[in-house]
């Protein structure tokens, strides 16, 4: 058994250091590349707009025709029981990640803290059904790739909008996609475990659909300029959560004790 962990552990380390390295290193060092000559506004580095707001409207398109139906269906027909499991178990599956990037940014602390939420989870809350850790009052230390490069001092880079992904920076951009190698369950789990795994996810972006579904429906469908006002939103509250810094002036997104996206562009289109 202890040679069977070893051996996952060994796995892990060569797949970070044989894929994710070279490759994140290849992407930062294009991150921050703006067009010569171009100029940010109000703090805003927005130099490939055009190309963003034709994405915007496909993202649009896809929301209205799939995502926003699948969310109220969802909604109206699970109870509020199930679909706190769901969220639970799906948020337990996304901690190792976590983890991982608490190390990269050198957050023991929070490594520990995310560990121990995983194990009470995973064991005496039924594989993350149920959140033990939030119980016992062990609270998640939420983290990615991108606030790690941002820990590293990686800037943020362009404003991008993302096919199916939706608000990002190129720095975001970088550490979603690094992230899809860092978490070590894939390589922990079988092929039907990791089925089941897909699948939670996948149900969980419609469940924050269907939960963040008032806020994003206001964004999307009664804003005069909804590529607009999902830009300002995203930048405010992923720089925000980031502790400030860039070029714009920052308001606490929470302030009005509304929550307007929590990312749900983790969106709902992430994963």
């Amino acid at each position: 058994m202890p040679q069977a962990s070893s051996d996952t552990v060994d796995r892990l380390w060569r797949r970070l250091v044989t894929r994710v390295v070279p490759l994140c290193a290849v992407l930062v060092l294009s991150a921050c590349a703006t067009p010569e000559g171009y100029v940010a506004r109000d703090g805003i580095n927005d130099p490939y707009e055009q190309r963003n707001r034709n994405v915007h409207a496909f993202n649009k398109a896809v929301d209205r025709a799939v995502l926003r139906p699948l969310s109220r269906g969802y909604d109206q027909t699970v109870p509020d029981e199930m679909k706190v499991m769901v969220n639970n178990f799906a948020g337990n599956l996304s901690t190792p990640r976590m983890v991982v990037n608490n190390l990269l940014q050198g957050d023991f602390g929070g490594a520990v803290t995310n560990t121990t939420r995983f194990l009470l989870n995973s064991t005496m809350g039924f594989a993350g059904l149920v959140d033990v850790g939030e119980i016992a009052g062990v609270r998640a230390v939420d983290t990615d790739f991108g606030e790690t490069l941002h820990v590293w001092g990686v800037g943020e880079g362009a404003y991008l909008e993302m096919p199916f992904r939706g608000p990002a920076t190129q720095r975001d951009a970088v550490g979603r996609f690094v992230d899809f190698f860092t978490n070590p369950l894939p390589e922990a789990l079988s092929g039907t475990q990791n089925d089941i795994r897909i699948g939670a996810q996948a149900v969980d972006v419609v469940g924050d659909r269907a939960r963040f579904g008032q806020t994003i429906d206001s964004v999307l469908y009664d804003s005069a300029d909804s590529y607009a006002q999902s830009r300002l939103i995203y930048l405010q509250s992923r720089r925000f959560a980031l502790g400030g810094g860039g070029d714009a002036d920052y308001e606490d997104p929470y302030a009005t004790g509304t929550d307007p996206y929590d990312d749900p562009y983790e969106d709902p289109y992430e994963d």
